[in-house]
C-alpha cells in the first residue's frame, strides 16, 4: 500500500483544535427547521463528544454543534452571510471560538 493509502485508511476528518485561553464565546441556540434542505460542507470527527457542521441553507450559512453524552444536544450559532460563517468555522476549529 501507497504511503498516501496508509494516511486515508486511517483519517477520519478534521478534529478541533484545544480550546484556546483567550477565546470567543459562541452564541449557541436550540436548533430550530428553518430551512426544507440543509447541506453540511465540512464536519469535524464524529469521535469526538462534540462535533461541529459547517452548513449552507437558504442562502446563508450556520455552524451546528451535536453533544453526544447521555443523549444528544443540537444548538446552531446564528445564520449569516456564508464569508461570515466560515470565518467563525476556522475560529471554532483552530480553538479561538466555542
Amino acid at each position: 500500500m501507497s504511503d498516501l493509502g496508509q494516511l486515508t485508511g486511517t483519517y477520519h476528518s478534521i478534529h478541533v483544535a484545544p480550546l484556546q485561553s483567550q477565546h470567543e464565546i459562541v452564541a449557541w441556540r436550540t436548533e430550530a427547521p428553518r430551512a426544507d434542505r440543509v447541506r453540511v460542507r465540512e464536519h469535524t470527527c464524529p469521535c469526538r463528544r462534540i462535533t461541529y457542521e459547517f452548513c449552507l441553507a437558504g442562502g446563508l450559512a450556520f455552524v451546528r454543534r451535536t453533544y453526544r453524552h447521555d443523549g444528544v444536544a443540537v444548538h446552531e450559532s446564528a445564520w449569516m452571510r456564508t464569508r461570515e460563517a466560515e470565518h467563525l468555522w476556522l475560529r471554532i476549529l483552530l480553538g479561538q471560538a466555542r
